[in-house]
This record gives C-alpha cells, sequence and structure tokens, in this order.
C-alpha cells in the first residue's frame, strides 16, 4: 500500500526545516541522508499532549506543526510527514505498525508507526520517529547484521516472521520493537494514535518527553531530568520549573511563550 500524495505538501519547506541540500532522486543514498537530516533536526516530544491539545495526524496539520511551526512530534507524526515525502520522490512507501518492547516486559498494542522503503536492492526500514534510541539511517531488512550509525549500533532479526529492530547497549543488544510486514491504513493510526495521545496508562499521558538523536551525543528530557548521552554513562541533572522553557529551547530548539506549563493529563482510570 503506497501513501497517498496530498497536494498540501510543501516539499521546499519540509527541505528547509531538515536542512537538506541535496540531490532529490529515489536511490538508497538520497533516502540515508533524508532520514538522518530528519532525525536530527525534527525532536521527538509529546509537549501538546501535555498542554491538553489533541493529536492529529493527517498531513496538513502534521506538516503545519512540524514545518511551519518548527515543532517536533512522535511517531505517527514524524513518519507520516517522512512517508509523504518519500512518496513524492518516487519511492515505493509501505506504513507498518510495531508493538514496542523497549522497557516493558509486556505484550504492549501496536502503537509505533514505523515505514518499508522498497528499493531495487530490497526493502529497506525507515523510522524517524522512535526517539533518542531510534535510527538515524534506515537499515535494509537483512536479519542479522550489525550496523554503526557513528556512535551508536542496531541489528534487525527475524523470528518467525516478526522482525525486532535491536539497539546495542554496553550490557548488550537491547530490543526496541517487533513488527510485521502487513501493511497499516490511516485509519489504524487514527485508532492508536487515540490511544496513545488520551489513554490514562499511555506513557505519553504520564510523562514529559523531548528527545533528539544525533551522531556523537543524544540528548533527552524525561520530565523534569535531562540526560545527555554520548556512548558510555549517561550525565543526567534535575531541571527546575524556571530552567524548563529555557532548555526546551536552547537543547531542543522548541520555543514556548512566556509562563507556558506542561501537565500530564490525570494517570488514574475512570
Amino acid at each position: 500500500m503506497t501513501p497517498e500524495q496530498p497536494a498540501e505538501l510543501d516539499l521546499e519547506a519540509y527541505l528547509a526545516r531538515i536542512g537538506y541540500g541535496g540531490p532529490l532522486r529515489s536511490t538508497a543514498d538520497v533516502l540515508t541522508e533524508l532520514h538522518l537530516a530528519h532525525a536530527t533536526h525534527v525532536p521527538f516530544e509529546n509537549l501538546d499532549i501535555m498542554l491538553g491539545r489533541p493529536i492529529r495526524i493527517d498531513l496538513g496539520s502534521v506538516q503545519a506543526k512540524l514545518v511551519a511551526a518548527e515543532r517536533g512530534g512522535y511517531c505517527f507524526e514524524q513518519n507520516t510527514l517522512l512517508a509523504a515525502v518519500l512518496t513524492r520522490l518516487g519511492y515505493r512507501v509501505t506504513p507498518l505498525a510495531a508493538r514496542v518492547r523497549y522497557n516493558t516486559d509486556r505484550v504492549l498494542p501496536r502503537t509505533h508507526m514505523l515505514l518499508r522503503v522498497d528499493l531495487p536492492d530490497g526493502p529497506w526500514l525507515a523510522d524517524v520517529g522512535f526517539g533518542k534510541m531510534g535510527l538515524l539511517h534506515p537499515l535494509p531488512l537483512v536479519s542479522g547484521r550489525e550496523v554503526e550509525h557513528y556512535r551508536w549500533g542496531y541489528r534487525l532479526l527475524s523470528e518467525d516472521g516478526v522482525w525486532v529492530l535491536q539497539a546495542r547497549q554496553p550490557e548488550g543488544w537491547l530490543s526496541l520493537y517487533a513488527f510485521t510486514e502487513e501493511p497499516q491504513h490511516p485509519t489504524d493510526f487514527e485508532v492508536a494514535n487515540y490511544y496513545v495521545s488520551t489513554h490514562p496508562e499511555s506513557r505519553f499521558t504520564r510523562t514529559l518527553t523531548v528527545q533528539r538523536p544525533g551522531q556523537e551525543v543524544r540528548h533527552s528530557l524525561i520530565d523534569r531530568e535531562l540526560i545527555v548521552e554520548r556512548g558510555g554513562e549517561p550525565e543526567t541533572r534535575a531541571v527546575g520549573e524556571d530552567e524548563l522553557l529555557p532548555v526546551i529551547a536552547e537543547t531542543f530548539g522548541l520555543h514556548f511563550p512566556p509562563g507556558t506549563q506542561f501537565a500530564a493529563r490525570a494517570t488514574s482510570t475512570p
């Protein structure tokens, strides 16, 4: 299933947002460069949820937020935008859904969006929506091949028709999420997005999150703790309420009016 190519896509504005000025051909090299530019320029964040605002994942809304307003977003927003751009450039793109395995032993619903991109040399995984632990480059869908994204290592494993993305950690390989290649439709993501952005047990309604990966350093703000990772022991520090907006602006490039306050939704079920 190829995503629709809505007329409202402003490719020029998107390329300016991610700082990309290279060629625009449907090749593996261009895919890699676009993926890196997007992942390192558009932060992963849930701040609208903390402000009580709905998360809309149609392309018009996503582009208005992530491109025109220079904000970030999470997987449904980030990968909806990337899918539209890649489709415009002539790539064959199939949206997929994954179960997150990071930081949990439970079987979770399919609440993560990712993309399969078909190239002449075979299918690739593209995903700019998994935050600081996520990919910087796309990955060929090949089981067991270990790859280096600068300081960070990744691999895909195939388990009886299920793909598992893993990241290398000092203590070993950590599973991030698991997915199949069943194509997903926009309505599938609408349901998952509503759950993720409104359910009282969703991590996105309970915890303020801003994250951005980089080639040499990863930054994340989790509630009121700033974490900096360079491949070794993370550096952490508490962020006071009076520092919150300056840290979000200076570290992640996201700007809010003075006095903006972020608060989680209620965390108990009705």
